[in-house]
């Protein structure tokens, strides 16, 4: 089957969504297409559809604001999602930087035998991210460093670190060793696997938000965060069973992650005003259970634990 769809114009696109049913006042339609692409904005309308209709028609008295509002709440929740994913990752990476370069000295990650498991061609790839970062940065640290050090060609990993992806900074955890890795899950009451999918899960949320793309109905695929255990962790299943499907098990490792590294912030409550500010919003494609505030994974608003050393 070929493509045939062509371009309209931001007057063309308008007239089709009122002929569909979107009840909304032309001129303003126009401007909000102007504003915000077609594409993008259907991501929105979309769970407004009828099922199955062949034409694409919205429900009847689906109006602009409606669509307007779960756009606007999306944009809102992926800012304070990222947030908290800066937090997470921020002390995540000083828990690895600290362990490796202790255990290996501040260029230990140069060799591959400190990294186990770490293909050759995956840790040249590793390396060659590393210097590309360091060759083209302006920051000043960088530029002291190289002007300082002429002998060197390499960043230490204290100072590599701060030039990390998400992405580099999760392939580091996942090659750093098994007692390392245990070490730093212990600090966060979890298994090391338990702890690896759910970088793996903030890593695909924050590429998300970093792209502007939708997340309040996003389904996780398989890029679920694992849930504890039940016999070992029953915070995580009753009296509320959380579940890493959707949008809601992200949410939940997130809250707890932050009571262990920030546990003056706010973060709950930000997200729980926000929910509360957009009660029109359906939570279940978020996969929020109805008594979801009652799990001990919310309900508790300070770390049992100390924060990680």
């Amino acid at each position: 089957m070929r493509y045939t769809k062509h371009s309209l114009t931001f007057d063309e696109q308008a007239d089709q969504l009122l002929q569909r049913g979107l009840v909304a006042d032309r001129d303003e339609l126009v401007a909000r297409l102007h504003a915000v692409s077609y594409y993008r904005l259907s991501a929105y309308w979309y769970t407004f559809r009828i099922p199955d209709d062949p034409d694409n028609r919205l429900a009847p008295g689906t109006t602009l604001q409606d669509v307007w509002r779960r756009y606007v709440f999306d944009r809102q929740l992926r800012l304070i999602v990222m947030d908290a994913i800066e937090r997470v990752e921020i002390a995540l990476r000083t828990q690895l930087v600290s362990r490796h370069t202790r255990a290996y000295g501040p260029f230990g990650y140069l060799d591959r035998a400190n990294l186990p498991g770490m293909e050759v061609e995956r840790h040249r790839q590793f390396l060659d991210k590393i210097r590309t970062e360091a060759q083209n940065s302006r920051e000043d640290f960088v530029c002291h460093y190289f002007r300082k050090y002429t002998s060197e060609t390499d960043l230490p990993l204290w100072m590599a670190s701060e030039l990390m992806s998400f992405g580099a900074m999760l392939t580091l955890f996942r090659h750093i060793g098994k007692p390392i890795k245990q070490a730093i899950a212990q600090d966060y009451g979890v298994a090391d696997v338990v702890l690896e999918s759910w970088l793996l899960s903030l890593n695909f949320v924050r590429n998300i938000c970093a792209h502007h793309a939708r997340l309040w109905n996003r389904g996780m695929g398989n890029k679920q965060p694992t849930i504890p255990r039940a016999h070992k962790n029953p915070d995580w299943h009753t009296p509320v069973q959380i579940t890493g499907e959707r949008l809601f098990g992200v949410l939940s490792v997130l809250h707890f992650l932050l009571r262990q590294v920030a546990p003056q912030s706010r973060w709950k409550d930000r997200l729980a005003n926000l929910l509360s500010a957009y009660p029109d919003i359906p939570r279940r494609f978020m996969g929020f259970p109805d008594d979801w505030q009652d799990s001990p994974i919310w309900s508790v608003t300070a770390s049992k634990k100390a924060a990680p050393k």
